[in-house]
């Protein structure tokens, strides 16, 4: 019994590895964020299939209803995707990634606009710490700086994530994870077609194998890990040992592009990070 729960445990901690890959492949790869999405998506899409059909998995969404939400929600994942990469090349891997990871109190935050629930006061305080680190991290807001702006568009895509989320699990909750993730980006792919006839794609051919890599290692393999685990783990515990992304993004980004984090982004990290397991603990808790 021990032994299957650290096989399990290893398997989340694999996931979250993976897809903490996407900090400092999304920061390497040299190519227009919105054409990395789109080859990100197009590749998954077709990793995600033959995982599907393998799985004998089914690909039916039988209610109509959720088809308009599936699109929305696939919309806002290309917004989080986009404005993600802008914010990696805009500043670096570590501002990039703790500015992303304040979705879980923004989710919050939301979560009463969404699903007409109460707004608990512990979140306008989770909310505000997150306000703190994020002063911490980018202490003079000058618009003219290259970090800012890295911040700001982490923070826009923290809150296209969250949206996402949030429709999900308003109307699609019920469906398989990797299902989901094949339709998302199908939509993707799609929708974002025109990028490959208004931008730069001579980096293509250098910059393939890298391409390969986030959609494979970290989308394909990296999101079905994590959907799988859910099996083993609640919901909670997942969010918990999910938010070392930022500091295995940290890691990688010191071995493969030589960035440090500065202390300040040390701190402000530390805080926005804190109000991540403070969240998930509290949640726990309440049920």
């Amino acid at each position: 019994m021990e032994n299957n729960h650290l096989k399990n445990l290893s398997g989340l901690v694999l996931a979250t590895l993976f897809i903490s890959t996407s900090g400092v492949l999304g920061k390497y790869i040299a190519m227009p964020s919105e054409v990395i999405v789109w080859f990100r998506s197009a590749f998954a899409m077709v990793f995600l299939y033959f995982f599907i059909k393998s799985k004998k998995i089914s690909l039916k969404v039988s209610h109509r209803k959720t088809h308009v939400p599936l699109i929305i929600s696939s919309l806002f994942m290309a917004g989080h995707w986009i404005t993600y990469f802008y914010a990696l090349k805009l500043s670096n891997v570590a501002l990039g990634m703790l500015s992303l990871f304040t979705f879980p109190v923004i989710t919050a935050l939301l979560e009463p606009v969404f699903l007409k629930t109460k707004l608990n006061p512990i979140h306008i305080v989770l909310g505000i710490i997150v306000l703190i680190g994020i002063y911490i991290l980018a202490p003079e807001f000058d618009l003219e700086s290259s970090d800012v702006k890295g911040i700001l568009f982490g923070l826009l895509s923290a809150l296209c994530y969250s949206i996402r989320v949030l429709i999900l699990k308003q109307h699609v909750q019920n469906f398989h994870g990797s299902m989901l993730m094949f339709y998302q980006t199908t939509v993707i792919t799609i929708v974002m077609v025109p990028v490959l006839f208004f931008m730069d794609l001579s980096g293509f051919q250098s910059q393939f194998p890298y391409l390969l890599l986030i959609a494979l290692l970290t989308t394909a393999i990296g999101h079905s890990l994590m959907v799988h685990s859910l099996k083993f783990f609640s919901a909670t515990a997942t969010t918990i040992i999910s938010s070392i992304q930022p500091i295995f993004g940290i890691i990688l980004a010191f071995l493969f592009v030589n960035e440090i984090p500065t202390m300040n982004t040390v701190w402000g990290g530390l805080l926005i990070l804190s109000t991540v397991l403070i969240e998930s603990v509290r949640s726990k808790k309440v049920k």
